[in-house]
């Protein structure tokens, strides 16, 4: 029989999450935010599930409690559960932060509580009727204690994810990581598409011109490894390519002289790790980043 689930925090990952245990078998047996529309919402996407207008309420009825608020309100909204002594039962309390460990959730184990989190590497757009499951074919993270990661791993395979398992201690370093191949990754193509622009292409022509390159990058990356997908003037030693795209930076596009430099230095000890560059070419390469 698979545990009822409380939620707190109905804005896209909780009604999301609301919506899709429901449909894998789950009762979504109470829902609660700080504006009731959101619940009245998910609870209707949901098809199941009732508003409750206190904290007290909503968790009297959730073997499992989900705190889906922002990052800054999880630690908080905890705390007032334990304060009102809402975990009784030995009920189970798990947030979808991939910031926070489950550290955050202290006053719930201190009150006998198994505590957890379960972070989809997802972005979730808001709900619409019929919609795919998001948690579909997705890789979730889980960790916390034995019992929460047991359930986690239950709910994450009910969803059609692909779940893994992290230490507690490492979950800051894991949502580096996805900021990282992420966030920074649109930043970086946003670099790429503007230098292109300045090369006079239009906006409309940059990005289709780039994208058989990024994907190729992608694919190599997938089958060969960062080290094996390595091409271009860095890995080849190629000082003088290098210095021409800082010259006609510095003269151009100045702003972005730093960001080719940052990312022209990193590149070069990846390119090292390879062991066919030579002396000469480390040197002249390592000066042109730093200089």
């Amino acid at each position: 029989m698979k545990p009822d689930i409380s939620i707190i925090g109905c804005g896209r990952v909780g009604t999301a999450m609301a919506v899709f245990l429901s449909r894998a078998g789950y009762t979504v047996t109470g829902l609660f935010s700080r504006h009731i529309e959101s619940a009245e919402k998910a609870v209707v996407a949901a098809g199941s599930g009732k508003v409750y207008d206190t904290l007290q309420g909503v968790v009297k009825g959730g073997d499992i409690v989900f705190i889906t608020t922002p990052d800054q309100l999880i630690e908080e909204v905890c705390g007032e559960l334990a304060a009102i002594k809402g975990l009784v039962d030995k009920r189970m309390v798990l947030h979808c932060s991939g910031a926070l460990s489950s550290e955050i959730l202290s006053a719930a184990r201190a009150c006998g509580a198994d505590v957890g989190s379960l972070h989809p590497l997802q972005s979730f757009a808001p709900y619409v009727p019929e919609q795919e499951s998001p948690f579909q074919g997705i890789h979730i993270s889980v960790e916390g204690s034995d019992r929460a990661v047991m359930a986690g791993k239950e709910m994450v395979t009910d969803l059609g994810g692909s779940c893994f398992t992290l230490p507690t201690h490492a979950k800051t370093l894991y949502h580096a990581s996805a900021v990282v191949a992420s966030n920074y990754l649109v930043t970086l193509e946003h670099f790429a598409l503007d230098l292109l622009k300045a090369a006079n292409l239009s906006e409309e022509d940059a990005y289709p011109i780039l994208e058989p390159l990024i994907t190729g990058t992608l694919n190599n990356i997938k089958n060969r490894g960062t080290q094996g997908a390595l091409t271009g003037p860095v890995a080849r030693g190629d000082a003088a390519v290098v210095a021409d795209h800082l010259a006609d930076l510095e003269k151009k596009m100045p702003e972005y002289v730093a960001l080719y430099k940052m990312m022209g230095h990193y590149t070069l000890e990846l390119a090292q790790k390879g062991g066919t560059l030579d002396k000469n070419s480390i040197q002249s390469l390592s000066k042109l980043f730093t200089q």
